[in-house]
């Protein structure tokens, strides 16, 4: 899945100016904890993610958010968004692409960017370097058990919507696409989550293999500790979804010669 930095960025040269104004708004617009602002502008941009996943015919719904989907989407933030930080040019096409605007599979894995995101930034010594990496995979970890709790939640919640349906004569075909939608599209979020996690993972890992030829120290030993932290939470994520999620939801590239069997949404 591993693509150069220059043909990342070549999909997106023929949209500049349309979205020039939404880069704009996805830098002003943020709220609490680095998530998007309650706003107009950010409304603005969730719609526009919205009719764009349709036109790529991905799943999205314009049905209202219960509060727990509200939720979910707030705790997959910061996964979704780049865990260094450096620019913030990448951090607006990021948040377009959580918004859905563009495309998620434009970016790269990129696992060697969390590292030079951190030996970019100055510093006076090499014991921050460590602590940074030591608090991002200890953050991250803490923060899996609730978005998995609250995941199981809203898959529950979509269970009762799916079984609904039969039952529901008003119902016409509009309304029940848009249901089998919502479902799909909550699916392929905790999918886009439990693959940004062990990319992270990854690249703390390759952040601290490098740490420990360029600056070796003690500090290493829980940096470490805090990366097998966030390992062990990750694994929470495994049993919600099929292990070929990802790829079914177009996040990620189908095995070669594989035949992804069954659809996103299945019947409960």
């Amino acid at each position: 899945m591993t693509r150069r930095a220059g043909s990342a960025f070549a999909p997106l040269r023929r949209f500049g100016p349309l979205l020039a104004p939404l880069l704009l708004a996805s830098c002003a617009q943020e709220g609490d904890f680095g998530r998007p602002a309650r706003s107009a502008w950010n409304g603005l941009i969730e719609t526009t993610g919205t009719l764009a996943a349709r036109n790529r015919e991905t799943p999205a719904s314009f049905s209202p958010l219960t509060d727990d989907e509200a939720t979910l989407r707030d705790r997959a933030w910061r996964f979704l968004m780049p865990a260094d930080g450096r620019a913030a040019f990448q951090d607006a096409l990021a948040n377009l692409t959580r918004a859905r605007v563009l495309p998620p599979r434009w970016r790269t894995d990129d696992i060697p960017a969390y590292h030079a995101g951190l030996m970019t930034e100055p510093f006076r010594s090499p014991v921050s370097r460590y602590r940074r990496l030591s608090d991002d995979a200890t953050a991250d970890g803490r923060l899996i058990p609730p978005f998995a709790a609250l995941a199981q939640r809203v898959f529950e919640a979509d269970g009762v919507r799916l079984r609904a349906l039969p039952f529901a004569r008003s119902l016409d075909d509009w309304d029940v696409r848009q249901a089998a939608m919502r479902v799909a599209e909550n699916r392929c979020l905790v999918a886009w989550v439990r693959l940004e996690a062990g990319l992270r993972i990854a690249r703390y890992r390759y952040a601290l293999e490098h740490f420990l030829v360029e600056m070796p120290g003690r500090e290493a030993a829980p940096a470490e500790q805090a990366i097998t932290f966030l390992e062990g939470r990750k694994v929470l994520l495994d049993p919600l979804l099929a292990a070929d999620a990802a790829a079914r939801c177009g996040l990620t590239e189908p095995p070669a010669q594989a035949v992804l069997a069954g659809p996103v949404v299945v019947k409960y």
